[in-house]
């Protein structure tokens, strides 16, 4: 059932906007028919991404938790995209690897220090929050990997050398979707 629900949100969130390629979970080098749970406390699935979040307001990172990884797991991987950006790829508005899977969660506002990010489409490393152009909501993918092996990048590297990296190394996947319009 949750294979069949991830599937279904994968394909909604790559067709939403019909210009952005691909969500990194829909991806060959993200393949995986298993399945984890992730979630935020600060916003319900397909529910609104408070303001805080957002480059108009605080712009600190949401917090994240996640049940159901598999055994073997050894690192999580997170990528945070927006399907309905008008690119021929989806926005990327977070990457962070080598998370430690036995933590459960990523606090708000604060990355553990162990942990590497990657530049977002902005240019800029780490969570780079929601700024859409229009009050018309957009659909944050957040999107976690577990994986079997740590992602042997060093910080500063981009959403293409983190797929690539993470080929073959997916055990099981998962994601929660947050929506977010201009105020």
């Amino acid at each position: 059932m949750r294979s069949a629900l991830l599937a279904a949100l994968l394909l909604l969130g790559c067709s939403d906007a019909g210009e952005a390629g691909p969500l990194a979970a829909a991806r060959d080098e993200t393949r995986s028919t298993a399945t984890l749970t992730v979630s935020s406390p600060d916003f319900p699935e397909g529910g609104a991404i408070p303001l805080r979040f957002s480059a108009y307001g605080a712009g600190t990172s949401p917090a994240l938790t996640w049940t159901g990884l598999p055994a073997g797991t050894k690192a999580l991987a997170l990528m945070v995209e927006d399907p309905d950006a008008s690119s021929a790829k989806p926005f990327v508005h977070w990457l962070a690897w080598n998370i430690d899977p036995a933590s459960g969660a990523l606090p708000e506002g604060k990355v553990p220090d162990n942990i590497s990010q990657g530049r977002n489409s902005r240019g800029t490393i780490g969570w780079f929050g929601p700024r859409p152009p229009s009050t018309k909501p957009h659909h944050y993918h957040f999107q976690l990997f577990a994986l079997d092996a740590p992602v042997p990048l060093g910080p500063s590297a981009d959403r293409e050398q983190l797929l690539a990296a993470m080929k073959g190394h997916v055990l099981a996947k998962g994601e929660t979707v947050g929506l977010f319009g201009k105020p």
